[in-house]
């Protein structure tokens, strides 16, 4: 498993409302600033699904981000099952005024293991940078 965290100074409604709504998914899902994410669905219940576009800003790449949500306890935790079956592991841990996001993935067979890392933190990070802009 490969393991990725951020701290989000924000109240724990704030960041799970942020993570699976598709309004906000698609103004922080990327990992860099050439790329971005222009289409997002949640349908947030046990064996509902989620995709996410993610495309580089030049229009020359393009790929899905799909999972199946197995597991959903509200507030505190996502189990997913990516489309290519790998495991994904959301955990969020309430500090009172942040926090604590980790991702624990099953990484795939085609990038170096810190590529996926470095990829997944980077989008993680993003994801911390967008919600702290915002108000609450």
């Amino acid at each position: 498993m490969i393991e990725v965290s951020a701290q989000i100074n924000r109240s724990i409604e704030h960041v799970w409302n942020t993570w699976v709504s598709p309004e906000h998914i698609v103004k922080w899902n990327f990992a860099s600033p050439d790329w971005c994410c222009p289409k997002a669905s949640v349908d947030l219940n046990v064996g509902g699904k989620f995709s996410y576009t993610m495309a580089s800003k030049d229009g020359n790449h393009q790929f899905d981000f799909l999972g199946t949500y197995k597991k959903i306890d509200t507030l505190s935790r996502l189990e997913i099952e990516l489309e290519d079956k790998r495991q994904l592991i959301v955990l969020f841990e309430d500090h009172g005024d942040s926090v604590l996001i980790t991702e624990q993935f099953e990484p795939e067979t085609q990038n170096e293991v810190e590529l996926q890392r470095m990829g997944w933190q980077a989008i993680l990070n993003e994801f911390k940078s967008y919600v702290e802009r915002e108000i609450q």
